[in-house]
């Protein structure tokens, strides 16, 4: 319960300061500078599994889950977003996934796999978005 009220709080805190201060108290690992969007939502029963190092902005409304209830198994998994990385708006970040360092999810994309560094990935699931795909867009 001390979990989902202080997470509740950092959800609605405007104060990155204070986000960061609190998630760490809840035994997330936040690096310096992160940030945290208006009702980002750390995983409740396993904080202590989430890393999340320097500069990493987590977007508006993104889900980092260290958790999932399946028919016949309950999983857990380490999250870690790595330096400098963007999970866009919405995104939700499944059990065991790493973002890695510089790596970009889009907005409101399902991420079930690791993510390489410098990659950008979109949908869902979320896939990386290659050279082919921005020249189509612009034809």
């Amino acid at each position: 319960m001390v979990n989902y009220v202080v997470i509740l709080v950092c959800r609605i805190s405007p104060s990155l300061r204070l986000k960061n201060w609190l998630l760490s108290r809840l035994g997330v690992t936040v690096g310096d500078g992160v940030a945290w969007g208006l009702e980002s939502t750390p995983d409740v029963f396993w904080p202590e599994l989430i890393t999340v190092e320097d500069h990493a902005i987590i977007g508006y409304d993104a889900t980092l889950l260290c958790h999932e209830f399946l028919q016949d198994e309950y999983r857990t998994g380490e999250v870690v977003v790595g330096e400098r990385a963007m999970i866009g708006a919405g995104a939700i970040v499944l059990p065991g996934v790493e973002i890695g360092a510089g790596a970009q999810v889009a907005a409101n994309s399902l991420v079930a796999a690791d993510v390489p560094p410098e990659t950008t990935v979109a949908g869902v699931p979320a896939e990386p978005l290659g050279a082919d795909d921005e020249t189509t867009e612009e034809a």
